[in-house]
This record gives structure tokens, sequence and C-alpha cells, in this order.
């Protein structure tokens, strides 16, 4: 099952490549397009406010029958279902569409759904969305909160409360835990913000990736990493649901604050039916589950890629990371071998006798 899976991911990745191919040459063929930014060629900034214009042509606009949307894998992507379904039975009667709730296995196949078509709208990982945005055209416009608030959350450095580690510098040398190559958190904002506090990616650890923030957390409980850089929502629904308990973790590091999970639409939706999208979004109200579930947020607040995400762009660009084809490139090559050798070690583990 594990070699059928890296299979899978490889015809995903090639496919992927052909459509980047193919878009390229589309684009060459126009050239009308007053400013791009650091988006693809695929889509056109000319009102200048960092995401994808609709299409001018109103028969490029999609109106279709079905919705179908995905919310950000940083845990078992089946945990979100059932959380989501009154928000998914929402949708339906607010837009009079059917809507279907499709959970994706990785941010690259996130990005790639929306950039191919599949993909309505979704929920980007605070990281992600910038190569959602600059790749696949998606359009952020809503983010969780309370009240008024549109409500963040920390990079967390976290350790076993048993654990001899009392900063950062402590684990040079050690057992590290990096989420995906991609994440905000779990990845570009340790790479930035670490070095100050006195401990260095690559130089003073290699970083280990995970594959996933619970799993950072996970792997910190069973002793598998000394060290994790993970988001503290995440951290903090693990405890709520009794995944963890708080008390067997100590927090060394935590970062500023950064914006939570963006949810964002196709940039070629009918117009109209966008702005029924963000109306659907505004009015509803969380249910108890799902306050529960996302540390007390009770609705989704507007957001502009542009003013949100700027520090999150910020720490992209001094990680070397910025939120170009290229980049994303180098960063899905790396995310494909991290988790085959994901794939390798578990297949080891399962191998291995029993004591």
């Amino acid at each position: 099952m594990t070699g059928m899976t890296t299979v899978n991911s490889g015809l995903r990745a090639l496919a992927f490549g052909a459509a980047f191919a193919l878009s390229g040459q589309w684009a060459q063929a126009q050239d009308s397009c007053p400013n791009r930014g650091q988006l693809d060629t695929m889509y056109c900034d000319e009102n200048r406010d960092l995401v994808a214009d609709a299409p001018k042509d109103a028969s490029k606009w999609r109106d279709p029958s079905t919705l179908v949307w995905a919310y950000t894998p940083v845990e078992d992507p089946a945990v979100y279902a059932n959380i989501f379904k009154p928000f998914t039975d929402h949708l339906e009667k607010c837009t009079g569409k059917r809507t279907v709730y499709f959970p994706v296995q990785s941010n690259a196949a996130e990005i790639e759904a929306m950039r191919s078509g599949r993909l309505h709208f979704a929920g980007f990982s605070t990281g992600p969305t910038g190569f959602a945005v600059n790749l696949a055209g998606a359009v952020p416009f809503a983010a969780k909160g309370l009240g008024s608030e549109v409500r963040g959350y920390n990079l967390i450095a976290i350790v076993k409360a048993s654990s001899p580690y009392k900063t950062l510098a402590d684990l040079k040398g050690k057992k590290v835990a990096h989420t995906s190559p991609s994440s905000n958190s779990g990845n570009l904002a340790p790479r930035v913000l670490f070095p100050d506090a006195g401990l260095k990616p690559e130089d003073d650890y290699k970083p280990l990736m995970s594959g996933g923030h619970d799993k950072s957390v996970l792997g910190v409980n069973s002793g598998d990493y000394d060290m994790a850089a993970v988001a503290s929502d995440v951290f903090e629904r693990m405890a709520v649901r009794g995944t963890i308990k708080m008390a067997d973790f100590r927090i060394l590091y935590k970062s500023p604050v950064f914006p939570t999970s963006s949810f964002a639409h196709a940039h070629d939706l009918k117009p109209e039916l966008a702005a029924k999208l963000k109306e659907c979004f505004y009015s509803f109200r969380f249910t108890q589950a799902m306050q529960k579930e996302f540390n007390g947020d009770d609705r989704f607040l507007p957001i502009t890629y542009q003013k949100d995400w700027a520090v999150v762009r910020d720490v992209a660009e001094k990680s070397g990371t910025p939120y170009n084809r290229a980049a994303y490139d180098a960063e899905s090559k790396r995310e494909a071998a991290a988790a085959a050798k994901r794939a390798e070690e578990a297949a080891k583990k399962q191998a291995a006798p029993k004591q």
C-alpha cells in the first residue's frame, strides 16, 4: 500500500508539473495583463491587490451545480469531516447548491486541486495560503474569529515536561521536528525566528519533517523527537480533545501572533456566486462542537490577503521561500522526499520483531 501511495503521489506531481508547463505555453500566447506580480502566468492582478482577478471574459466564469471544498490537512483530514458537517449543510441551504466536503492529504494536493478546478473554495493553512494565491488563483476572503476579532496562533516549541531542556539552545544536535516544507509555524517561521533565540536550523540541527502538527506533537510525546515546532492552536485542540495532556509538555518558545487558516474561493467563480459564498460564510455561527474544536472561535470574519497575510509573506521571504513557482517546486520535492522517508521508517517499524 505504501508503494502504491508513493506511485500515486509521483503521478500527481507529474500531472501538476504538466499543468504548469501547459499553463506557461498558454500564457505566452496572451500578453494583455498589465500586472501579474508573483502570480503564475495563468492569472492577472490588474487592480494590484495581490490576488488573481476574475476573468474578464464572462464565458470563463464557473457556476457549478455542485460545490466542492476542503480544509487544510494540519491534522488527520477525517477529524474535520464531521466537525464541518453543519457548516456544509448550511452552505447547501444558503447557496442552493449541493456542497461536498473533500478531504485532502497534503498541502500540495489541496493547492493542485484548486488549480486544476476540482476545488471551488477551501481553507488553506497559514503558510500554504501564499502558494495557493500565487499558483492556484485562490482569493482569501475569510478567517475564523470571535465576535469582531480575527484571532491568530503562535509558533511554539514544545518538549516533554520530563526532559532536561530549558532553552532552545539546549536542542543543538538533538532530534527536532518540523512539519512540512510549506508550513509557516511548522517550518518557515522557525527558520527565521529560532536563530535569534540561540538555535539555527540546518546548522544546529537537521529538521525532521513529521508530516503534520499532530504528528509532531505525538512524536514528542512518544520520544521520537526531542522538540517540535508546532502551531499553538493545533496543540491546544489536541489537548481539548483529550489526545494529549498539557501537563506532559513544556513550551520553550512562543512567537508573536500569526493569522490562522484562510478561506479562499477560486478566482474564476462567477462573481455573483463568489459574493453569495461570502455572504453564506459570514452569516454562519459555529456549533458548540466547532467552537470547542476551534478554541472558542464562533464565526467567519472578512480578511484580505494583501493586509492580513503581510507578516506571513515577510517570513516566507526572509526564510528564502518566496511564494513563487520555483520555490513551490523545490518545496514539493522536499515534501515528497520527506513523505517517502516517513513511509520507509513506518514500514521498518512495522516489520521489526515485537519485543
